[in-house]
């Protein structure tokens, strides 16, 4: 009996689902606000509760460090008691947690408020593409849900500034946080009439050790590539990125052990799922780097506004947006490995746009190349987020995207150190101070181009103007090599997914000759294709029959 005749095409998703799904998008579109409408309101919020620099450094970082540190146990978590319980469980830390913020009257009680809105930011991620998983078992249905879930984090990276802007014109540093009050309040009043429940039938016990290990592994490394991308290599970098690995190997080790694993590790095994994982890590090594260096080209050299040039990055978000939307039609016709590595040249190419940006028409380099590489970048996002969870079981779901959402925001952080190191290097050899100036004031213009503007703007007239240019074609060389740089590592990136990608359809489908050696079922839509594996549906909907 062939494959054909005792798998069925899995149930697809209806009204419900898809009404579910804009529930769904509201928890990324919040977290994508929350973190810009933070930067907006740290002057306000400064001269209100006067934080030292230490309190300061940790208003802004302990939501990023908990979220990271606590993405791998809530996606476990959620997987053992329930996703929709865990998700408006979140929500409603989220609103609490958002209003003590908001009305903080301290630095330290802000922290605190912040500290509390990481962990139950920790729940979002992983519960929402985890409920994709069970929603939408169908898998071309899936790839235009995760591409739609994914324009949420656009969307809100787009009005966040201008709703964070009006509000805190119009009103007090708190009320930039208030806005998790209401979206988390239509979560918790739709979540239960719309979302399904679904947990793993037979749980076991949540490891505590495991617990306390993943999140102090994870904390400690991306605390040394912070430590490192704002102060270079140090002792405490290499102690912290030290004690993170030696954490994760104990892990890792211990996961083994364990009957009932905090991250099973035989989803490793599973092909589409490593690969995928793999290939998202290192282009997004590539992006919150190039983005950082942009962001100064624009207003430090090519001398823009902030307003300036929060609107000249409107041409990546609508690639962006292009890409993520387009992704569900390339997998409908084309397996994801040659769309993504497709794409990925596209970035590639980007990034070597990017590169000439010293030239004539720097600023136009800059924003081309930005918008190419987030078009190119974009269906991988999509499609390898759709691998990694749609490859695993449904009962794994949940530990299977915070997986993903862990090792990109490892990436995120690493790429910064590692790029910002580049072009840092780059800038500080370059970089020419005129003789006679103060050791200290000499050492800030060779640290970075914002200090040196400020040293050049005390200086006069003649020599300020030398110390700036010099400084100004000093970051441009180090935008060059960081560029050229990135479009390498993007290049073979592409290879690579080429490679491992290779022959490996979307998740439910068996791995099977290529299109063009089956001629018969060249016109067959994929979203029908009678030979996807119909289990991933049947105990989608045993668990949540269990569940209920």
């Amino acid at each position: 009996m062939t494959e054909t005749s005792i798998n069925p095409v899995p149930r697809r998703a209806g009204r419900r689902e898809w009404t579910g799904l804009v529930v769904l998008v509201l928890p990324t579109l919040l977290l994508a606000i929350d973190v810009s409408v933070l930067h907006l309101a740290v002057p306000q919020l400064s001269a209100d509760l006067r934080p030292s620099s230490a309190q300061l450094l940790w208003i802004n970082d302990i939501y990023g460090f908990l979220i990271a540190g606590f993405l791998i146990t809530m996606g476990a978590l959620g997987d053992r008691v329930g996703r929709r319980r865990l998700l408006l469980i979140g929500a409603t830390a989220f609103a609490a947690a958002s209003a003590l913020a908001a009305y903080a009257p301290n630095a330290e009680l802000l922290i605190a408020a912040r500290a509390v809105l990481g962990i139950a930011g920790a729940t979002l991620m992983p519960s929402t593409l985890s409920l994709i998983r069970t929603m939408f078992a169908d898998p071309a249905q899936r790839t235009v849900a995760i591409s739609l879930w994914m324009t949420g984090f656009t969307g809100g990276m787009v009005i966040g500034p201008l709703v964070g802007g009006l509000l805190l014109e119009n009103f007090w540093w708190g009320s930039a946080f208030l806005l998790g009050v209401p979206v988390m309040a239509l979560l918790l009043v739709a979540g239960p009439l719309l979302l399904p429940e679904y947990r793993d039938p037979s749980p076991g016990r949540l490891d505590l050790v495991s617990v306390v290990l993943s999140l102090a592994a994870v904390i400690a490394v991306i605390y040394a590539v912070k430590e490192i991308a704002a102060y270079g290599v140090g002792a405490p970098a290499l102690v912290a990125l030290l004690a993170g690995a030696v954490l994760a190997a104990v892990f890792v080790r211990r996961q083994r052990t364990l009957a009932d694993p905090l991250v099973d590790l035989r989803l490793f095994a599973e092909r589409r799922f490593s690969a995928s994982l793999g290939i998202l890590v290192l282009v997004i090594l590539v992006g919150p780097g190039m983005g950082l260096l942009s962001a100064q080209y624009m207003q430090l050299v090519a001398g823009l506004s902030p307003l300036q040039a929060g609107l000249l990055t409107l041409p990546q978000t609508v690639t962006l947006i292009i890409g993520f939307t387009a992704a569900p039609r390339l997998a409908a016709r084309f397996r994801p490995g040659p769309v993504a590595a497709a794409g990925l040249l596209v970035s590639a190419a980007g990034m070597v746009v990017m590169a000439t940006a010293p030239g004539p028409g720097g600023l136009a380099a800059v924003v081309a190349g930005q918008a190419l590489f987030f078009l190119g970048g974009s269906p991988l996002l999509v499609l390898g987020t759709d691998l990694v969870v749609g490859s695993a079981p449904p009962e794994r779901a949940g530990a299977a995207s915070a997986l993903s959402e862990t090792a990109q925001e490892l990436g995120g952080a690493v790429g910064l150190a590692v790029f910002g190191s580049i072009a840092t290097a780059v800038y500080r050899a370059g970089v020419s101070v005129p003789a006679g100036l103060p050791a200290e004031a000499a050492e800030a213009a060779r640290d970075t181009l914002g200090s040196a503007a400020q040293v050049a703007a005390e200086l006069p007239a003649r020599a300020g103007e030398a110390l700036l240019a010099s400084a100004r074609a000093a970051f441009g060389a180090g935008l060059q090599v960081t560029a050229l740089s990135g479009a390498v590592l993007v290049g073979v990136t592409a290879v690579l997914t080429a490679i491992v990608l290779r022959g490996v359809t979307a998740p439910g489908v068996a791995d099977q000759p290529a299109a063009e050696d089956q001629p018969a079922a060249e016109d067959q839509p994929a979203a029908e294709s009678p030979q996807v594996a119909g289990d991933a549906g049947r105990a989608d909907a045993a668990g949540v029959r269990q569940a209920g």
